[in-house]
């Protein structure tokens, strides 16, 4: 786990609280049912009326015993070079979402991390925080 100033987690959770409005203006406009890429170019758009910065589609680097190793993990989203954003518009989230983002927290050393769900009907039983 990454240890950080309260400093630090009082940014992350202002951060987050803008992200989420943003994720339920998406969310608002565009309802469930579309494609995960639809709420991404959309969440993206968001972000950028809200000025935040981000990063879409970043490949992760894999180092394994000091090689790298030619993953293809990508982030989704990553606003401000601190949150990772994790989407998916799908029936149900399993387990192994949580997983996965824990992990590209993990392998990026970021703290903090939300995973979305675009396909329900209220956003709000959609975004889980994951924190590293």
């Amino acid at each position: 786990m990454i240890e950080v100033s309260k400093e630090k987690m009082d940014y992350l959770n202002d951060l987050s609280k803008k992200i989420v409005n943003c994720i339920y203006n998406v969310h608002k406009e565009l309802g469930p049912g579309l494609l995960e890429r639809a709420y991404q170019i959309s969440l993206c758009r968001e972000l950028e009326l809200c000025y935040l910065r981000y990063e879409s589609e970043i490949i992760i680097p894999l180092i394994y015993k000091g090689q790298n190793i030619e993953s293809g993990y990508r982030l989704d989203i990553i606003v401000e070079d601190e949150i990772i954003i994790e989407l998916k518009a799908v029936d149900e989230i399993k387990p192994v979402f949580g997983s996965q983002l824990l992990t590209y927290l993990r392998l990026s050393k970021k703290k903090l991390g939300l995973l979305v769900n675009f396909n329900v009907n209220n956003i709000g039983t959609g975004i889980k925080r994951i924190i590293n």
